[in-house]
């Protein structure tokens, strides 16, 4: 038997038979012989349909006009113009549509003024706007049935179709207004006094943080500690360095080797391609420093001008953001980062736009894991052969080796399975704007290599049955993690799979289906979970004489409780019902006993 694509429950669109229109409905039953669904309309009216006359909510593109502003009392006094206009012509909404047509077909002889007029006259019909997915604040407006044949419902689509080409070809001004009512929302981050606030004290945290680790006996009394003069920071061949670096990551990301697949499926029903070689970039990189390390070339210079680098990095996250933010404004509306909001403080900060392409080079995806994560490596190796130096021995300090050992597995793990970052966040809701361009660039390298840095200043000393302990807890959270998340991307990829069929399911009005059984079954996000506990071994081996080394820990803890509020935002908006059953059957959210 096939199995069934919407669960009881599910409030959907149903398309009313004879017609070409879609009405919000929900799922009654489903009768498993004649593959019917009974779904029960707002008036009260239960009708069969086939599943083929039935569309996930989301699947309805919400319309660019004024009638989608969050503010009920707009869009009450904008339907009841719209009647009113209707009525002023005729009692009947079918031939106030036909003589909008008509003055729509003829749209290349007035002026872009009169055009806008008509669209927006269009789009405020009732009958139409039961064809796209309104605002769940929006009431349930019913309209009359349609009855018109199917050479007006061809008309209706062409108009629709020249309705797109004006709102394209309108100002930057028109769409950035279109898009702000569309998606109007609450913000994340505290709003614009938040995200302001996040972006002017991470570069002053961050340099804070590095010069306490320097000092030789860190502590909070004496914070904050002596800083720098500004021009002792910057030096501008270091920041000629920091661009070699970028620039030559780019390059190995522009060699044509690797597979190409294909991204998740964009609002438009786009998918873009993405070439996976980010590991055969890590190879070429590690052979580039092997190279230079064979040839004499010293690496000490990233440790001396450590700070300088972390500046130059800043400065460079800033103008790549700036460009990012500017070339958005002339972005198509389609294009644009679910998650903007059509503030400038805000937008800038969490990114406007969703996947900004130079040609083929997709310069978010390329940052995802690129120079940040392989600089984290080379930094950590610069921080061991600096232990030796200061030192003077011919090996690095157990301590240091568990450090660079367990974060290398870590960066190569993500490289080897960069295919699974497609569908995070990162890449398929957030924009990409100061918040992951600083994040990939700046804080991933300069914070995540925080425990190597920690023990060139403050060495440690671990025994062997110590450093086993340590062993086995990060062995034990990488397993939880690899497995957690190899899982979940089988199940994506070939939910049929044989090797999967132990495993349990809700499905859900999207199509898709969430796994309650296996890691998936044992807490929400047990990826997370894992996470946390390999967070905690990397910090282990740096003692327990300070706090600094555990900051990481902390961090990534705030870090990611907020991401699991962020997910469960929108796993609850996406999958509607399916989701409280599935919150039901699986309670606790990143670790168990915790809500």
């Amino acid at each position: 038997m096939p199995s069934r694509k919407f669960a009881d429950g599910e409030m959907v669109r149903g398309r009313w038979p004879g017609s070409s229109l879609y009405y919000e409905v929900e799922i009654l039953s489903h009768d498993s012989n004649s593959q019917l669904y009974i779904v029960k309309y707002k008036d009260g009216t239960e009708l069969e349909l086939k599943e083929s006359d039935i569309k996930p909510l989301h699947s309805f593109k919400q319309r660019k006009s004024g009638s989608t502003s969050s503010s009920p009392s707009r869009r009450r006094g904008s339907r009841s113009r719209s009647r009113s206009q209707s009525r002023s012509r005729s009692r009947s909404p079918g031939r106030a549509l036909k003589s909008t047509r008509r003055s729509a077909s003829a749209s290349h002889q007035v002026d872009i003024k009169e055009m806008r007029k008509e669209v927006l006259e269009v789009k405020l019909t009732p009958l139409v706007l039961e064809k796209f997915h309104m605002s769940e604040e929006s009431s349930y407006i019913p309209a009359q049935y349609s009855l018109r044949p199917r050479r007006e419902e061809t008309k209706l689509k062409e108009i629709d179709s020249m309705e797109e080409k004006i709102v394209t070809r309108a100002s930057p001004s028109l769409r950035t207004f279109e898009v702000t009512a569309a998606q109007k929302k609450d913000l994340e981050f505290g709003g614009v006094p938040g995200v302001f606030l996040i972006m002017l004290g991470l570069p002053a945290f961050l340099f804070l943080l590095l010069l306490l680790c320097t000092q030789e006996e860190p502590s909070l009394l004496n914070f904050p500690p002596p800083l720098p003069a500004l021009y002792e920071l910057w030096e501008t061949r270091v920041f000629g360095v920091y661009l070699l670096w970028f620039f030559v990551q780019a390059l190995f990301y522009l060699l044509p080797i690797g597979k190409v697949v294909e991204g998740t499926p964009l609002s438009d029903g786009r998918r873009l391609k993405y070439r996976l070689n980010g590991f055969y970039a890590f190879i070429l990189t590690a052979a580039v420093v092997g190279a230079s390390l064979f040839w004499g070339v010293t690496l000490s210079y990233v440790y001396d001008h450590f700070l300088q680098l972390a500046l130059a990095a800043i400065v460079f996250s800033v103008l790549l953001s700036v460009y990012l933010y500017m070339r958005a404004l002339r972005a198509p509306w389609d294009e644009l980062s679910p998650a903007s909001s059509g503030n400038v403080i805000y937008d800038f900060f969490i990114g406007r736009e969703l996947n900004p392409r130079i040609g083929i080079f997709d310069l978010k995806y390329f940052c995802e894991l690129r120079p940040g994560l392989i600089g984290w490596v080379v930094i950590n190796l610069v921080m061991l052969l600096t232990e030796m130096k200061d030192r003077d021995h011919a090996t690095p300090s157990l301590a240091m080796i568990l450090v660079n050992s367990f974060q290398l597995l870590y960066v190569v793990d993500a490289l080897w399975n960069e295919e699974a970052v497609l569908t995070t966040m990162d890449i398929t809701q957030d924009g990409f704007g100061f918040m992951l361009a600083f994040g990939d660039l700046v804080w991933v390298p300069f914070i995540y290599s925080f425990q190597a840095f920690y023990l060139v200043h403050h060495p440690n000393e671990v025994s062997w049955p110590v450093a086993s302990l340590i062993i086995a807890v990060k062995l034990c959270g990488y397993v939880i993690f690899r497995c957690a998340n190899s899982q979940k991307n089988a199940f994506r990829k070939n939910p049929t799979d044989p090797k999967l069929a132990h495993l349990k399911i809700i499905h859900t009005s999207t199509g898709k289906n969430l796994l309650v059984s296996g890691w998936w079954g044992f807490v929400r996000h047990p990826n997370y979970l894992g996470d946390l506990i390999m967070a905690l071994a990397w910090s282990l081996p740096c003692g327990f004489n300070h706090i600094l080394p555990y900051f990481y820990v902390i961090y990534f803890t705030v870090l990611l409780v907020h991401r699991e509020a962020r997910d469960e935002r929108q796993c609850k908006k996406k999958y509607g019902v399916a989701w409280e059953k599935y919150c039901q059957r699986v309670p606790y959210r990143i670790v168990p006993y915790v809500y």
